[in-house]
């Protein structure tokens, strides 16, 4: 996997940067794992918008990926590694030896030819699911589970993992992308490895436009508003703020606490930085 950049032949090429990604199959997706996904346009169910800044955009297929692994003892054999439009990572097609096929997040190191098998005495290897107390200290995991038989809830996206510090109990203390320490239970599954495509932070769309396909709109700075439509808005020329950050509402937009108390905090050992 490596960097392509462009001539700039344009504006919009002369800062674009590319992943040339020569792993990627040339086999159309797998039609039994697609299924429609409607635009919703940051929409819900009332039709009022709650995520500002998106609509439009290409149209996709949603593929069905297995975040639960749930065929222990099963092998199953690589098949391709595909783009998937849906997320930053890439998604491996398995065929299992009963026949079923799957998606599964590809991490570094599968290639296509590879076994992998989910269970509890299975190998330590890229791609296999074992529950986080059959994992050695030290490993690198993504797909994790925050409550047994749930599904991989955690740690998705490309070039991430989470590494396992220490064990406690019948807990298993995680470190996740965000640095914090967290207490997650030993029965919850984990895959082993870093997700791969992990050059995709490096990437540079180059020109507003390979936004909107992604379907994401302009957005519009406050302070470039005016009073009635943002509390940054108005004043004559570039104005200070003069108050702290705040949202087109009024709420704090920095610093200001606004995630409930849940259940879970309990398990925190560390927070994020």
């Amino acid at each position: 996997m490596a960097l392509k950049k462009f001539k700039p032949t344009s504006a919009g090429r002369r800062g674009k940067v590319a992943v040339v990604s020569e792993e990627l199959s040339k086999t159309p997706p797998t039609k039994s794992l697609l299924v429609p996904l409607k635009k919703n346009a940051g929409r819900n169910y009332r039709g009022a918008i709650t995520v500002r800044h998106r609509g439009g955009g290409s149209k996709r297929m949603l593929r069905i990926i297995d975040f639960k692994r749930n065929k222990p003892g099963v092998p199953g054999k690589v098949a391709s590694i595909e783009y998937d439009p849906n997320r930053s990572a890439r998604i491996a097609l398995i065929h299992y030896a009963d026949g079923d096929k799957r998606y599964i997040l590809a991490p570094v190191g599968l290639q296509i030819g590879d076994t992998v098998v989910a269970g509890r005495e299975v190998p330590v290897r890229p791609g296999n699911a074992l529950p986080l107390g059959a994992i050695p200290v030290g490993t690198q995991v993504h797909n994790l589970e925050f409550v047994p038989g749930k599904g991989g809830q955690l740690v998705h996206s490309a070039g991430a993992s989470a590494q396992l510090m220490s064990r406690e109990d019948n807990y298993v203390v995680v470190r996740l992308p965000s640095q914090e320490l967290r207490r997650i239970h030993c029965e919850c599954l984990a895959t082993v490895g870093q997700l791969g495509n992990v050059e995709h932070k490096n990437v540079k769309l180059g020109k507003a436009g390979a936004s909107r396909w992604r379907g994401r709109r302009p957005a519009v700075r406050g302070s470039a508003m005016t009073p009635r439509d943002h509390p940054h808005g108005g004043g004559e020329g570039r104005a200070p703020r003069g108050m702290p950050p705040k949202t087109p509402w009024g709420k704090l937009a920095l610093g200001g606490k606004t995630r409930r108390r849940t259940g879970s905090d309990r398990f925190i050992v560390k927070r994020r930085k």
